[in-house]
This record gives structure tokens, C-alpha cells and sequence, in this order.
């Protein structure tokens, strides 16, 4: 993920949001993980931002969207934040801390943002790994991890 999340960080700095991070956009350069670059895909939900000029439009996928933007509120980069934090969260335990097949639901969790790491698989994963995606999984943007706080 450090790759990801250097990409992230570079798009950040250029002025860029993502708004739709998540497994399905981090491709492969190489079938073979010893040489393979990660490389983060699908700008088509991307735009340009500044503090001066918020985001408003719902985007993103379901599971992978921000508080803020479900709860329609401007939003800046650091929605990004959580859905790299929600994409760490799948990648290392096959599941997702916010889930329900109906969005309504799904989206009522999102903006709770309780979650845990209670699944047997989280009992292999470091304290650093569970409180670095903790601090990125934050309702409140002001107080989620960023460049600044990584």
C-alpha cells in the first residue's frame, strides 16, 4: 500500500482527489509481485480542488465513500484518506469494516463509523497496522490522519 498511498499524496499536492479509491482501481504492472509496480487506475471520478473550491458531488463507490460525501456535506481530498484506509481494511482481511446490501443501511453505518477488527484474521495483523487504518477510518475529516499526520 505505500505505493498507493505515494500516488495519492502526489495527486494531493497537484491539486487532485481521486474520489473513487478502491481494490478494483490498484492494478499490476507484472504478474509477478517481485517486480510488479502498483499503479492506481480510473480518474474518471477525479477533479481538481482547492480549499477554496470544495467538492459537493455524491461520488464514489458505496463501500468505499466518505462520511462526508454521504452525508452530502464539501468535501476536500482527504476523502481519499478513508477509502484508502476501507481498501487496506479489504486487502488484509477479505472483508469490509462497513457493509449491508442495502445502501441506505450501508450508508448509516459510513456516517457511524464504528467498525472493529473482532474477525480471527485481525489476531496476525500488528497494533500499528489496526490503529494506522483506525486513525485513517475517522468520521470527522478534521480529525482523520493525512499526509501531514502519516
Amino acid at each position: 500500500m505505500v505505493p498507493v498511498f505515494d500516488a495519492v499524496i502526489y495527486c494531493h499536492a497537484k491539486g487532485i482527489v481521486h474520489r473513487d479509491i478502491k481494490p478494483e482501481n490498484l492494478l499490476l504492472s507484472d504478474k509477478n509481485p517481485e517486480v510488479a509496480i502498483v499503479k492506481v487506475s480510473d480518474f474518471g471520478l477525479a477533479r481538481t480542488f482547492t480549499h477554496d473550491n470544495l467538492a459537493t458531488t455524491t461520488a464514489g463507490t458505496p463501500g468505499y465513500v466518505a462520511p462526508e460525501i454521504v452525508k452530502k456535506q464539501p468535501y476536500d481530498h482527504r476523502c481519499d484518506y478513508w477509502s484508502l484506509a476501507v481498501t487496506l481494511y479489504v486487502l488484509l482481511s477479505g472483508s469490509p469494516p462497513f457493509w449491508d446490501e442495502d445502501n441506505f443501511v450501508l450508508f448509516e453505518k459510513i456516517k457511524d463509523g464504528k467498525f472493529s477488527f473482532a474477525h480471527p484474521v485481525w489476531n496476525n495483523i500488528s497494533d500499528e497496522v489496526k490503529d494506522f487504518i483506525a486513525g485513517l477510518l475517522v468520521v470527522d475529516p478534521d480529525q482523520r490522519m493525512d499526509a501531514d499526520k502519516i
